[in-house]
């Protein structure tokens, strides 16, 4: 049940095996491996990729570029499976465009709280990014949700609308999983950020959802980023007090998105 519902949340690079020539190992299957910003990276030989790994001196240049290549291959995978999609592929703290001071503001928030993660993972600490459409508050979330993942711990960004159809296709009769499956899941993890809260219609069965995810996290003292295009009364209307109150415990913060859409600019 654990390896379904993680399949679901958590995207595997896409993989493909074809046929190529070494210049060692004469014909063989090589493969290439999908990278964050959707392109397709061919591998090489799996045979000398190996041999380099682990027949190789340790200080060789072979081992060194191996190493390498591997560490690579696995940041790459949990990147993707954190839910990081191309349209961010390059979103990180230093290609923000904080131009003004209350972008700079923003940026060394949610900087901070990446860099504090640690202290924040172990206080249960949340971070609410509102206000205006687009401000670069996905880019932030998702370069949070990089610095975890490159701390090694688990994350994940995904829309609430996906969070919501995932739980609805449960009642498909052989799903094989609950919507109680969705949430214990999303619990566990080291941080959840849920983007696009309040685009959803905003049902009793949606807000539900989102309210159990977010108290079963609170019992956990487990992190949570909540982004949204609504501002503090508009979140405060949608999601209730209760949870409100409790993404605030702890020293939470709310980051306030203020300013124009920065995607007309050139």
């Amino acid at each position: 049940m654990a390896a379904r519902i993680s399949d679901l949340f958590h995207r595997r690079p896409f993989m493909r095996i074809f046929s190529g020539e070494c210049a060692v190992h004469g014909q063989v299957d090589m493969t290439e491996v999908e990278q964050l910003d959707g392109s397709m990276l061919a591998r090489g030989c799996k045979r000398c990729a190996w041999e380099a790994l682990h027949t190789t001196p340790r200080d060789s240049a072979e081992r060194t570029l191996a190493t390498a290549q591997r560490k690579a291959e696995d940041t790459m995978a949990a990147l993707i499976g954190a839910g990081i999609t191309p349209r961010f592929a390059e979103a990180t703290f230093e290609s923000y465009r904080a131009e003004t001071d209350p972008q700079r503001k923003a940026l060394a928030k949610c900087r901070a709280y990446a860099d504090q993660f640690p202290a924040n993972f172990r206080a249960g600490r949340c971070l609410l990014l509102t206000g205006n459409v687009g401000c670069g508050k996905t880019h932030l979330g998702s370069a949070i949700v990089r610095a975890v993942v490159a701390d090694r711990g688990e994350a994940l960004i995904i829309p609430a609308g996906d969070i919501v159809s995932i739980a609805r296709a449960s009642m498909t009769p052989g799903s094989g999983y609950t919507d109680h499956d969705v949430v214990m899941h999303l619990a566990g993890l080291d941080l959840l950020v849920i983007d696009e809260i309040g685009c959803q219609k905003g049902s009793e069965y949606e807000l539900g959802l989102l309210h159990n995810i977010i108290d079963r996290r609170y019992q956990a003292v487990r992190p949570t980023v909540l982004i949204s295009n609504l501002g503090h009364d508009g979140l405060k209307s949608y999601i209730g007090d209760r949870a409100l109150d409790r993404l605030r415990q702890n020293g939470g913060q709310q980051v306030g998105f203020t300013w124009s859409s920065m995607r007309a600019v050139a």
